[in-house]
């Protein structure tokens, strides 16, 4: 049996699996709340799967290895803003999510600051939708898109070919059992990715010394400061080096919707202290997994024999590895694409059936008549991402910063303000989304995102806007309200 013929039978097999999850569930009965947020009725070790696989996607496994291949030992900088990041938000966040949606009864990251400040409550729902539909449609392109160039590197199989069948899958899984469907898939997929960047870094090890190859050699030979923590610069140029790497940390603050449902999924304390140690764990092998290939393909291979050195990992695994292995391991890669489509599918479904229909616009429905409409937004934002992937030139790791600029740094201010100064006001919630929407369009788009990443500037701009204007229009509390008409 041919070695390609290995590879896309085992392919198949897995995406029958994932097929296969998404229809069973599609056989049970579903309400609104189970299909949008899993009703909770999930346990929580599966919520750390499938928050872990949801929030690193393709930019792990594809764009920063290829970070790492090109960057070298500084690219540690990067672990160590999203590593703290993740820690931060699973010992501190997760808990209070938690007891807030349970407290306010929402299913949805928006739908929360709304009711939160409810004077303002449809303007902030309106808002915040629109952020994310802004952002997560490019982001959702960009994981098809990465799906399409793994599987070009791996069989030659055109991009759009490619593109189509990840659509396929991603549209089927979420249709048929919603948020359900797609944190068990998550948790089958999130095994692969982690079990991938595991064992190809060992495999590359292996390969290393069985060649007498000198990584320390291959890292100073490489060039460019790539052998050097500082990046090979010192003084202001590594604190921005610095800087801009660790600033992936403030997206972890609350702000990424398809990772804060994940919180609000979860049922009690126990299960969050059971959450966060799995998804910990989860997080410091995959992490260091990454880091590793990255730094062990510099000794391997010659990044200017590579047009696109997002392809480095699918390359070292068909090197490294027999068929049958490769067809696993490779499989690792394309389960991370497709559980962060999955779930930024959700989160635009959440935000136009939950948000904007239900919330906003009050419209009554049946549960199955909200879960059928669901499941056509479901079917539409598939499409739509579909388009982006094959119309775009996207770079899975520059867009993915852009998103995480965008949607996390921007809503990551917001949850913050909300749940720790009592000063937050509605009009600061609007000024916080506002400027961060405008305030990364045009960064991105400006020689200044060299300099200094919108990662951070968007959440610095969205932070001072929410205080400035939570000061100037203080939110009116409804005491406050029956205090001044009794006195009328």
């Amino acid at each position: 049996m041919s070695t390609n013929t290995i590879l896309i039978t085992e392919l198949i097999l897995y995406l029958l699996l994932i097929f296969g999850v998404g229809l069973y569930f599609a056989k049970k009965k579903l309400s609104h709340e189970d299909f949008i947020l899993g009703g909770k009725k999930l346990p929580s070790w599966a919520l750390a799967f499938s928050e872990r696989a949801t929030g690193e996607s393709s930019w792990l496994l594809l764009g920063f290895t290829g970070f790492v291949f090109v960057s070298g030992l500084s690219a540690i900088w990067v672990v160590a803003g999203m590593g703290i990041g993740i820690i931060v938000s699973w010992v501190f966040l997760a808990r209070k999510f938690m007891e807030e949606s349970d407290k306010y009864n929402v299913l949805t990251l928006p739908d929360y600051l709304a009711v939160r400040f409810p004077r303002h409550g449809n303007r902030i729902r309106y808002m915040a939708t629109l952020l994310i539909l802004v952002f997560f449609t490019f982001y959702l392109g960009a994981q098809l898109a990465g799906v399409g160039k793994t599987l070009f590197t791996t069989f030659n199989l055109q991009p759009m070919a490619g593109i189509l069948l990840c659509s396929l899958a991603v549209i089927v899984t979420a249709f048929a059992g919603g948020f359900i469907s797609v944190v068990w898939t998550d948790m089958v997929q999130s095994i692969l990715m982690v079990l991938t960047l595991a064992i190809v870094p060992i495999l590359a090890f292996i390969q290393i010394s069985t060649n007498d190859i000198s990584i320390a050699t291959a890292l100073q030979d490489a060039g460019n400061g790539i052998d050097s923590w500082t990046g090979g610069v010192t003084g202001f140029a590594f604190a921005l080096l610095f800087f801009n790497n660790f600033t992936w940390f403030f997206g972890y603050l609350g702000g990424q919707p398809q990772l804060s449902s994940r919180f609000m999924a979860l049922k009690n304390k126990n299960e969050v202290k059971i959450a966060s140690i799995t998804a910990i764990t989860w997080m410091l092998i995959a992490f260091f997994g990454a880091y590793f290939i990255g730094i062990m393909a510099i000794a391997l291979y010659n990044s200017a024999d590579f047009s696109d050195v997002e392809t480095i990992l699918p390359t070292m695994i068909l090197d490294l590895t027999p068929p049958w292995i490769a067809g696993i391991l490779l499989s690792g890669i394309l389960a991370a694409m497709i559980t962060t489509a999955n779930s930024q599918i959700m989160v635009i479904v959440s935000s136009v059936s939950e948000d904007i229909m239900n919330k906003g616009l009050k419209i009554t429905l049946k549960e199955r008549d909200w879960v059928r409409l669901s499941r056509i937004v479901v079917v539409g934002a598939g499409l739509l991402g579909l388009t982006i992937a094959l119309t775009s030139e996207s770079l899975v790791y520059s867009v993915v910063s852009w998103a995480w600029a965008g949607v996390g740094a921007t809503l990551s201010p917001a949850i913050l303000l909300t749940f720790f100064w009592k000063r937050y006001s509605g009009a600061g919630v609007l000024a916080t989304i506002l400027s961060g929407l405008i305030g990364t369009l045009i960064w991105i788009n400006s020689p200044l995102e060299e300099i200094i990443s919108s990662r951070f500037t968007t959440f610095f701009i969205a932070t001072a806007f929410g205080i400035v204007f939570s000061l100037i229009f203080p939110e009116v509390r409804q005491k406050d309200i029956n205090f001044k008409e009794s006195v009328n």
